[in-house]
């Protein structure tokens, strides 16, 4: 059967996107209702407003993707490599290329970068994807457990994660920008009826609407963290088990976890801290990207795996 991911992203965009535009038009009729302020006081045509949340909801996050792999290279200082500096980074690059295969997606870049024991992966798509580990983790881990850490990104690779992380951030965006502005002109525009004995006045603009906006995007913007924390870390589930699928068995990716447990993982810019192998913080909060390693580990012991 023919895969055609270009053409399903564009899909999913597309419907995603529509989908936003019908919540915002509903979820802003009944928020107005609830505080009985006129839209049309406020805002004139709220699709104006919709619009502008949807550009740079979205904008911002599809920026931020396409520019992903650059930035990740400029952030940790990684430099590519072809396997002819070494044994070790021929190694690597035999490595990567043999799970790429496995996969099902093509090469992408490889390279090491200086700092304590992680790995990441990132890249607007899966066929044109970097995966990067850093000095420290090549040192400290054997050959099978950084097999099974490639394993790992190879999956985040493979499962269009970046992607999938993407439109998941763009849809928080919009829903922050749009809501944090809708909510506060419908404080607003009550507050100055109440003040005015029902008077009719256009609002939005004013000292007490931006404040108020601003403490509206905070609020959310943390309610939006929870939730894009909450799904990084079903993600890093999955992507334990696509290696586990990947090298034939999950016993070298709870041995990697358990080498990962005596040490201490490197920190990671926030642009890609969410695809790194493991995260600094040991406990895992609302606001964790990764799930505690005891919890990996127990997954993929309670795994139904057929090598």
């Amino acid at each position: 059967m023919l895969y055609y991911p270009s053409m399903k992203r564009v899909l999913l965009f597309t419907l995603v996107n529509f989908a936003v535009l019908i919540m915002l038009s509903v979820t802003c009729t009944l928020l107005f209702a609830l505080f009985g302020a006129d839209i049309e006081q406020v805002f004139g045509d709220y699709s104006n407003l919709a619009v502008f949340s949807l550009v740079f909801g979205f904008g911002g996050a599809i920026v931020s993707l396409l520019m992903s792999k650059p930035m990740a290279k400029w952030s940790t200082k990684a430099r590519t490599i072809d396997g002819t500096e070494g044994e070790a980074e021929r190694w690597l690059v035999d490595t990567v290329g043999d799970l790429a295969r496995r996969a099902g997606v093509k090469m992408p870049e490889v390279a090491v970068y200086p700092g304590a024991a992680n790995a990441f992966a990132t890249g607007a798509f899966r066929n044109s994807a970097l995966v990067a580990v850093s000095t420290d983790i090549m040192g400290q881990m054997t050959r099978e457990e950084l097999r099974a850490v490639l394993g790992h990104e190879m999956t985040h690779v493979s499962n269009g994660d970046m992607v999938t992380m993407c439109l998941a951030q763009g849809v928080l965006n919009v829903f922050v920008l749009f809501f944090s502005r809708i909510a506060a002109g419908a404080v607003e525009s009550a507050m100055e009826s109440g003040e005015r004995g029902g008077g009719r006045r256009r609002r939005g603009g004013g000292f007490t609407y931006y404040a108020l906006v601003r403490v509206f995007e905070l609020a959310l913007g943390l309610l939006a963290a929870v939730l894009t924390c909450w799904f990084s870390r079903k993600r890093e589930f999955a992507a334990d088990a696509g290696s586990a699928r990947l090298l034939g068995s999950p016993s070298p990716m709870i041995a990697a976890l358990r080498r990962l447990g005596n040490l201490q993982p490197g920190i990671l810019p926030d642009s890609i801290r969410a695809f790194g192998i493991a995260s600094p913080k040991r406990k895992e909060s609302v606001f964790a990207t990764h799930p505690a390693l005891e919890r990996r580990i127990e997954a993929l012991q309670n795994l139904e795996f057929r090598g």
